[in-house]
């Protein structure tokens, strides 16, 4: 009974090594942020460019066609003296 006690022990030993071999290994590996924040921001300046440049050319089709037209139309029919 002792003996199979002592072979439990050493085998539940050894797993706890190894679980704290591969949680040390799990540990370095996410800490481990080399090039992150670079790729980063990358991206976030690219996505702000893409979706400035879409904005950018939203508000001038729509100023340009729309607004601007019915504008000049209102203020040409609000000095409109002659009828």
């Amino acid at each position: 009974m002792k003996k199979m006690m002592n072979t439990m022990m050493d085998k539940a030993n050894a797993m706890g090594i190894k679980a704290k071999c591969k949680m040390m290994q799990c540990k370095a590996f996410l800490s481990d942020n080399s090039g992150e924040a670079y790729l980063d921001l990358v991206i976030k300046i690219l996505l702000c460019v893409v979706l400035g440049a879409l904005l950018l050319a939203g508000l001038y089709a729509l100023f340009g066609d729309l607004v601007m037209l019915t504008l000049t139309r209102r203020i040409q029919e609000m000095f409109d003296y002659a009828g």
